[in-house]
């Protein structure tokens, strides 16, 4: 098992639009979290475009609403991963992108990337999982995070304005990041694409059903997790790392939005790891 440390968050440039991919290579798709969008993401997506087209110059990346999330917040969010899944899988269809791709899943993303893989493996390339909560692996660290997720759910019961609710968010899922460097940012989703208390509740729903398969997928995974994780104990990842024989990555510092608190090192990350499996030989699929 390969844990480094982190190195502290650099400042963060203002996301661009991204081109939508219509070539089979080198896609890279991302699934964001329990209730967030895909705007949520942040600068993260530059950075890690910018890095992997050092690597692979023909790149693209897609960012994936979940059903009931962002432009598809008309959509009742299913209360099954595996339809979570169907649904992404039939919007990637729809706009033309076919053959095998690379999935970045965070939180919620994280189970359906793992889903996805082992359903359909010859459309998984490679997956990247950012701080994980999947059973079976986390059964033994789940006493010391209780009512966390519960906490968001009633957020979207309060009745706090919508600046204290979203700051109130940032505080349970960050801890390098500054209010003031997003919540404007945020507010302008949350007024774009409002989130009801129904998806977010089935949302939450479909998190706690899911249970992963203890044998690894067919495509190389790599783990990335923040020992600063209030909502998931990062000792989860961990243990999907010793069951997988994934490699795993720690950042000491940050809150469980990795890469909004830290985008340059998790955009460092994944490109060492792309490198590292280039430098040894290892094809495109393949675990070794």
């Amino acid at each position: 098992m390969n844990i480094r440390a982190a190195s502290s968050p650099a400042d963060m440039p203002q996301a661009t639009p991204l081109r939508v991919p219509q070539a089979r290579a080198s896609v890279w798709v991302l699934l964001r979290g329990l209730s967030r969008e895909s705007g949520h993401w942040g600068a993260f997506p530059n950075f890690l475009l910018r890095e992997l087209r050092q690597l692979q110059p023909a790149s693209q990346l897609l960012m994936l609403d979940l059903p009931g999330t962002g432009t598809l917040r008309g959509q009742a969010s299913p209360m099954q991963v595996s339809a979570i899944v169907d649904a992404c899988r039939r919007e990637l269809q729809a706009r033309g992108v076919a053959g095998p791709v690379s999935l970045v899943g965070m939180s919620l993303g994280a189970a359906v990337l793992a889903d996805w893989a082992n359903r359909y493996p010859d459309e998984v390339e490679a997956g990247v999982l950012i701080n994980p909560s999947l059973r079976p692996f986390n059964e033994l660290f789940r006493k010391t995070r209780p009512l966390n997720y519960l906490g968001l759910l009633l957020l979207s019961l309060s009745r706090f304005s919508a600046r204290m609710r979203e700051e109130r968010v940032l505080s349970l899922t960050t801890r390098l990041t500054p209010a003031q460097a997003v919540i404007d940012r945020w507010l302008e989703l949350q007024r774009l694409h409002p989130l009801g208390v129904r998806n977010t509740a089935r949302q939450l729903i479909a998190s706690m059903r899911y249970r992963a398969s203890r044998t690894r997928p067919a495509a190389p995974m790599l783990l990335l997790c923040s020992k600063a994780d209030d909502l998931v104990d990062w000792r989860c990842s961990q243990a999907i790392s010793r069951a997988w024989g994934a490699p795993l990555r720690l950042h000491t510092k940050a809150g469980h939005d990795l890469p909004l608190d830290d985008p340059q090192w998790v955009a460092r990350a994944v490109a060492e790891w792309l490198r590292d499996r280039s430098i040894q030989g290892v094809e495109p699929g393949e675990w070794h």
